[in-house]
């Protein structure tokens, strides 16, 4: 081939080669600008789009390069760190529940077991009538760190006295303790009875006018002048539905419709709390058909469950609902329930099964008194409180023989008839109580 026709292709071929290169440039630039303005309305889809309609391969490659040297080389993608492991939410942490977990732990098993119990000041001095805490209630309170005191219309002589007997006492305790008392208004009223506050009137007359905010401004009311002398339990109010013929509760309840008795005792138990002062629905699972009172002996009643869950339970739902800081349990037996006479303060089926477990109850439960013969004719006091405590009971309340009461459940813990983290069980729930108003000190 003469060598003119063969520089003559060499250049056709460059010539190509350049419009080639050319023409790849101008598809390149052509869709770069596609693919700038599907960045803006599309995103990367617009990319894929693209380079899928791209049919040579060395034009996408080009097109690939360009796009690389367009980019700054300089500019690094934005780090997006990943957020830090924070704790539990600020507003689900239980703060409550730290400072009970730190009571409870430097506790040696002696005072948790004295912590159970609510005693009167007698029992506690072994004295016939308490009306100072001096030295002997400091001594003892100091070796029987007791979980609270009771007092009753023999341990209040006036306004200065009373004020200066739970001061002192409360400064005496090395733990926080409860001082409690039964102002129920009307006829139990150990304080206003006394002339030291003016009376509410009782429940019966509350409950006929059908006015809740009446049965709750009585609360208040209560509440109020307790949490002034020092008191920061009331064991009230009373949730017995009552049955014609019941002489032993009477005008203490609200009356005998469940649909009046339950929004009247539970606006109590909420106007009673906003004064911080606990409130004790008492005497589950009901007293209001029984023509016996369990002071004096067993009381039963013929119920069956089907209707304490009709007549009785819908209150202390109520009051559960309300959130009632302690509900008490009677003596009562009921055999249709239970399958025997165990009185229902020493009943599993009663306080665990029931309470807990069908009325979702996680409050503190405390038991009638322990002195009462409905316990007394049947148990000695340390049966009568470690079978308390099996059943799911967290407090004893006034055991006949607090010393017998608080060593037989020592000894239970130590045979291991009960476990201490039973006992710590019934303090998370007792402290809880106690220790509730301090987040917001």
């Amino acid at each position: 081939m003469p060598n003119n026709e063969m520089l003559d292709q060499e250049v056709d071929r460059r010539e190509l080669r350049r419009k080639r290169r050319v023409k790849n440039q101008v598809i390149a630039y052509i869709v770069l600008m596609i693919f700038l303005a599907g960045l803006i309305v599309g995103g990367i889809f617009g990319v894929n789009k693209i380079m899928s309609i791209l049919k040579d391969k060395k034009q996408a490659e080009e097109l690939q390069k360009q796009l690389e040297e367009l980019s700054d080389p300089e500019e690094e993608p934005p780090v997006v760190e990943a957020p830090e492991e924070s704790a539990e939410p600020e507003g689900d942490k239980d703060y409550l529940g730290e400072i009970v977990e730190s009571s409870i732990a430097e506790m040696p098993l002696a005072d948790k077991v004295a912590g159970l119990f609510i005693i009167t000041p007698e029992s506690l001095t072994d004295m016939d009538v308490v009306t100072r805490a001096g030295d002997t209630t400091r001594e003892k309170l100091d070796e029987y760190r007791v979980g609270g005191l009771i007092y009753f219309s023999q341990n209040i002589l006036d306004a200065d006295q009373l004020t200066e007997m739970l001061k002192n006492t409360r400064s005496w305790s090395r733990y926080s303790i409860f001082l409690g008392v039964d102002e129920e208004g009307g006829s139990v009223s150990r304080v206003a009875g006394n002339g030291l506050a003016d009376g509410v009137g009782n429940m019966a007359e509350i409950g006929a006018s059908g006015d809740t905010a009446a049965a709750r401004e009585a609360g208040a009311s209560i509440g109020s002048y307790l949490s002034g002398y020092g008191f920061n339990v009331d064991f009230a109010p009373v949730a017995d539905v009552i049955s014609e013929g019941n002489t032993t509760i009477g005008d203490r309840s609200f009356g005998s419709d469940p649909n009046v008795v339950a929004p009247m005792a539970s606006a109590m138990v909420e106007g009673i709390q906003s004064t911080g002062v606990s409130a004790c629905m008492k005497h589950f699972p009901g007293l209001g058909d029984t023509t016996a009172d369990t002071h004096d002996g067993m009381a039963s009643t013929e119920k069956t469950l089907e209707e304490f869950t009709a007549t009785d339970f819908p209150v202390y739902q109520a009051g559960i609902a309300a959130g009632v800081d302690m509900i008490m349990v009677s003596h009562l037996s009921a055999p249709n329930v239970t399958g025997d006479n165990t009185p229902a303060s020493v009943s599993e089926k009663m306080i665990t099964e029931i309470l807990r477990g069908q009325l979702g109850y996680q409050g503190v439960v405390i038991t009638d008194s322990m002195s009462m013969t409905a316990i007394t004719d049947y148990y000695t006091s340390d049966q009568a409180a470690v079978m308390a405590l099996q059943a799911g009971a967290d407090m004893i309340l006034m055991p006949e023989d607090f010393e017998s009461a608080y060593n037989g459940v020592m000894e239970a813990v130590n045979n291991g008839t009960l476990t201490e983290e039973r006992i710590n069980e019934s303090l998370r729930r007792i402290f809880r109580v106690k220790k509730k108003n301090t987040l917001s000190e």
